[in-house]
């Protein structure tokens, strides 16, 4: 009953518009890296050049999200994402007829940010037209874009084989365009978001709250230990194992894989188990997972936990965004765009610790174990404000309280007698 009703409410044609502009853009977003071994090569690049390459277009993505989600709750998610997908078409120009130097290239991964930095548009955009007890599912469907990333990582080698990677950059506008009119004729924004624009001020009121910055910190390790490992894995396997450019881009498909498809997993178990326990669960498990990765002696046995780790960081990303419009309502836009900035910074930082562990160890360990550490990290932060929460705006677990959240979302207030009753 309910899985039919969710067909009966909400506007599905926007959802999967969400979908595909989410997907195109993360197929854009981590073609340096889905091409990094070939730039590498040509330019001979050391391990911490590899590392910082690959992150950039996760650190333009990190800034420029913050951007577009200011522009989300401004004019509203739909004419964000047109702007957003016009302007990615220009470092795919540039990379395409102008990339001759290792200066060229970070300048292009950080412009390569604005495909990053649809996230801040492509959720808000699908989650405005569906009630509270789907945001779980909805989220996690449009999130599912991040799949994207596995059309890079498997056809970008093979074409950069057969027609040297620069060419991949021109290709992408082939894609690029064919989303852009689906997206224009499936569209439409939610009515609800065209009664109140909100204002920087309104901005500036979520980045002001200390729960947004402990949101912050658990998508930086779900998000972007996702993205940081899928923008270094083709390196990593090849560097690590060596495997042939298009194995290890086969190889990184294959765990992207299992990341993408069970983002909405993640919604769904967190909209029934609660998203603080599906969290406590999933950032034990990441830590263990990378921990196990360290010590791992073939490229199969490093295959199998990088799945596992994958599917664990693609379920935590759904789990977090299931919590997300619980807790901030009406400024889901700018939580968005300051989660998605996080998110980024945390896939701007685990390249560049596996490439600078690299060269400075020998050894990718150091840098995964690291990461390990920042897991748990989030796991004991997550622990510490779970009493907190429970009772103020998520009932018992992290569920949603059936008819939505019974306090204002911002600020979160103290416990009432009417809240704990509704716990019990």
């Amino acid at each position: 009953m309910r899985s039919t009703s969710f067909w009966k409410v909400g506007h599905w044609p926007t959802l999967l518009g969400a979908f595909l502009y989410f997907d195109i853009s993360f197929m854009v977003w981590v073609l340096l890296a889905a091409l990094g071994n070939y730039i590498a090569a040509e330019f001979g690049l050391s391990p911490a050049q590899k590392g910082l390459m690959t992150a950039l277009p996760l650190l333009g993505g990190a800034l420029l999200r913050l951007v577009l989600g200011q522009l989300t709750d401004s004019i509203g998610p739909r004419k964000t994402a047109v702007l957003g997908i016009s302007f990615t078409a220009l470092p795919l120009c540039l990379g395409w007829l102008w990339a001759d130097s290792l200066a060229q290239i970070y300048l292009i991964g950080l412009l390569l940010g604005v495909a990053g930095a649809s996230f801040a548009a492509a959720l808000p955009l699908a989650s405005q037209w569906y009630p509270p007890r789907y945001q779980g599912l909805v989220m996690g469907i449009a999130g599912a874009g991040n799949s994207g990333t596995l059309l890079a990582t498997l056809f970008a080698p093979r074409l950069a084989e057969s027609f040297g990677w620069r060419a991949v950059f021109g290709l992408a506008l082939i894609p690029l365009a064919a989303m852009f009119l689906v997206f224009l004729a499936c569209t439409r924004e939610a009515p609800q978001t065209l009664r109140r624009r909100k204002t920087l001020g309104d901005f500036l009121r979520v980045l002001r709250h200390s729960d947004t910055w402990r949101f912050c910190y658990f998508y930086a390790i779900s998000f972007g230990g996702f993205v940081g490992l899928a923008s270094f894995l083709s390196i990593f396997l090849h560097d690590q194992f060596g495997v042939s450019r298009v194995r290890a881009g086969d190889l990184t498909s294959f765990c992207v894989l299992f990341g993408s498809l069970l983002r909405p997993i993640g919604g769904f178990l967190s909209d029934r188990l609660g998203g603080l326990r599906m969290l406590a669960i999933l950032y034990t498990s990441i830590a263990a997972l990378l921990v196990g990765l360290t010590q791992a002696s073939t490229v199969a046995v490093a295959t199998v936990l990088l799945v596992l780790t994958m599917a664990c960081l693609g379920m935590g990303n759904g789990a977090v965004f299931q919590l997300v419009p619980l807790r901030f309502g009406g400024h889901i836009g700018a939580a968005t765009g300051i989660l998605g900035a996080a998110g980024g910074l945390g896939g701007f930082l685990l390249p560049n610790l596996m490439g600078t562990a690299r060269q400075l160890w020998e050894s990718y360990a150091f840098g995964l174990a690291a990461f390990a550490l920042l897991s748990l990290g989030a796991l004991l932060v997550l622990l510490r404000a779970r009493g907190r929460w429970i009772g103020h705006w998520i009932a018992e677990h992290g569920r949603a309280f059936p008819s939505g959240p019974p306090t204002p979302l911002i600020p979160a207030p103290e416990p009432t007698r009417a809240c704990a009753e509704v716990v019990r």
